[in-house]
């Protein structure tokens, strides 16, 4: 339990400091972000679809946590969800 409580506040702190550099650039920030977990979500959709094409049964499920990822980190996030998903695996 106490993990996930201090999960919860490390990304509770993570988050106050987006918000602080959000509201300085707000509508440069909120474009970049949409324009991200779309482009993001869609790379999911397609990189699953190719990966079980190929057999590979690898797929990252497309939910708020994903499309939050992709929209805060991009692709790096992308990578970073699929290594972790690969790791489980193994």
């Amino acid at each position: 339990m106490d993990n996930y409580i201090g999960s919860i506040m490390i990304v509770g702190a993570c988050i106050f400091t987006l918000m602080i550099g959000a509201f300085r650039k707000r509508k440069e920030w909120i474009i970049n972000f949409i324009f991200r977990s779309v482009i993001g979500t869609v790379s999911i959709f397609f990189m699953n679809g190719f990966l079980v094409s190929q057999g590979i049964s690898i797929a990252i499920g497309i939910n708020p946590i994903t499309i939050l990822t992709s929209g805060i980190l991009g692709f790096p996030g992308l990578f970073m969800l699929y290594g972790i998903n690969l790791y489980k695996i193994l």
